[in-house]
C-alpha cells in the first residue's frame, strides 16, 4: 500500500463512516480494487485503524456536547441533583448503549475479520439493510425528541448497533433506523448515533492499534489515511446533521442498492474476487 492508496481508503472511509452506507463495506470493496487482499489480518486492522480518524473528527464536532456529557456525568456520581439532566443521562445512555457491541465484537471476532469480510455479504447487506430503513422511515412516528430520550432507547439502539458488524449493513443506518423505529426525530436519532460511535469505533481502533503498527502496512501510510479520514469526516458530520432535519435517510436507499448491484455484477462475472 502506498500513500496513494492511503489518501483514497483515508476520503472513503471520510466520507462514508457516518452516512447510512456502510464505511466498511465501501473500505472493503476500494481495498479490493486496489489490489489488496481484504483478509489480510494487516489489511483488516488498518482498515479498523483509520476510522479513529472519523472519530476524532466527531468528538471535535461535538466537543462542548462531550465536555458536557462527561462532566455532568462525573458530578452526578456524587451530586443527585444533576441526576435529572439529558447531560447525565446521556451520559448513561452511551455507556449502556456501547455494551452490546463490545460484547458482540469480542466474541465474534474470528467470524467478522473472517468469513465475513467477503464481497458476497458487501453486497447483500447493502440490499437488506436498504430495506429496514425504509420500514424505519415509514413506520417511525418521529413524535419524540432528544429529551425523551429513555434508558429502555439506548439499549435497543446499541442491540440494533450489533448488525453492522456485517460490512455493508453501516453503524449509522443500523443505528438512526433503531432510533426511528423507537420513535425518534432523525436529528435525535441521528445526534444518538453519533455519540453511540465514539466508545465503539475508539475501542475498536484503539484494540488493533498494536497489529496495525506492528503489521506490513507502513505506519506512516495508516497515519495518512487517518489523517485525511478526520479532514473529511469532519465535514461529513456537519452536512449529515443538516440533511437529515430536512430529509429522509430513504435518499440513500438508491446508492445501496445500485452499489449493490453492481457488485454483485463483477463477482457474478468473474471480474472481481469475494475475498
Amino acid at each position: 500500500m502506498d500513500f496513494l492508496d492511503a489518501i483514497i481508503l483515508g476520503i472513503v472511509e471520510g466520507l462514508t463512516e457516518f452516512l447510512p452506507v456502510s464505511s466498511t463495506g465501501h473500505l472493503t470493496i476500494t481495498e479490493k480494487l486496489l489490489g489488496l487482499s481484504i483478509d489480510d489480518p494487516a489489511v483488516t486492522a488498518f482498515t479498523v485503524v483509520i476510522q479513529m480518524g472519523a472519530i476524532f473528527a466527531v468528538i471535535l464536532y461535538f466537543r462542548k456536547d462531550v465536555v458536557n456529557i462527561t462532566a455532568a456525568w462525573f458530578r452526578g456520581i456524587g451530586d443527585p441533583s444533576v441526576r435529572g439532566g439529558l447531560d447525565y443521562r446521556m451520559g448513561w445512555y452511551v455507556i449502556v448503549g456501547s455494551i452490546p457491541i463490545v460484547i458482540a465484537g469480542l466474541a465474534g471476532e474470528s467470524l467478522i475479520t473472517g468469513a465475513l469480510r467477503n464481497l458476497w455479504w458487501v453486497a447483500g447487506a447493502l440490499i437488506g439493510w436498504s430495506v429496514v430503513m425504509v420500514l424505519a422511515e415509514h413506520y417511525g412516528t418521529q413524535e419524540r425528541h432528544e429529551q425523551d430520550l429513555t434508558m429502555r432507547d439506548s439499549i435497543f439502539i446499541g442491540v440494533i448497533q450489533i448488525a453492522s458488524l456485517i460490512p455493508g449493513i453501516s453503524r449509522s443506518g443500523a443505528t438512526i433506523s433503531a432510533g426511528l423505529f423507537a420513535g425518534l426525530d432523525r436529528v435525535a436519532a441521528t445526534r444518538m448515533s453519533f455519540f453511540l460511535s465514539i466508545p465503539a469505533l475508539l475501542g475498536a481502533g484503539i484494540k488493533e492499534l498494536p497489529s496495525a503498527m506492528n503489521g506490513d502496512i507502513p505506519v506512516s501510510t495508516t497515519i495518512v489515511a487517518t489523517v485525511v479520514s478526520f479532514i473529511v469526516a469532519y465535514a461529513a458530520v456537519a452536512w449529515l446533521l443538516k440533511f437529515v432535519a430536512h430529509h429522509p435517510i430513504t435518499w440513500f436507499v438508491t446508492y445501496r442498492v445500485a452499489l449493490a448491484a453492481i457488485l454483485i455484477g463483477l463477482l457474478a462475472t468473474g471480474t472481481i474476487a469475494p475475498t
